[in-house]
């Protein structure tokens, strides 16, 4: 029996992450990272506790466009806390952000992804 979930043709999936870098559907990116279920990008967020409705514009407007609905944020090697403006910022433009640890979030967008889920993840990586 193949337990392997469905993933829909064109759809970015989360294959690896470790120090410095991911591997996102063939692909390896040295640094942070945007993931859609369409595209990956580079992404230069500066220090999480300086994270920004700027930094996160990208997401912000997919979340306007009705593409994003959820937003994992993997915070590093640990979870972290965001201010509350950020968090109004994204719901009034449609979209929840949870964050989690780094690894955490990979293995989450990839179940979500699966799932036809609206969702994204912003990851910082890890030392």
């Amino acid at each position: 029996m193949d337990v392997t979930p469905l993933i829909p043709s064109g759809n970015q999936i989360i294959e690896s992450y470790g120090p410095s870098r991911f591997r996102v559907s063939g692909r390896t990116f040295h640094g942070s990272i945007l993931v859609f279920t369409d595209r990956t990008t580079e992404w230069d967020p500066g220090p999480l506790e300086g994270l920004t409705q700027e930094s996160l514009g990208p997401v912000m407007e997919a979340g306007r466009a009705g593409k994003v609905e959820l937003l994992l944020l993997g915070c590093g090697a640990r979870m972290a806390l965001l201010p509350g403006a950020l968090r109004t910022a994204l719901r009034d433009a449609g979209i929840v952000i949870e964050p989690m640890d780094t690894g955490a979030a990979c293995r989450t967008y990839n179940v979500l992804m699966a799932e036809g889920r609206k969702v994204a993840a912003a990851l910082i990586v890890l030392p």
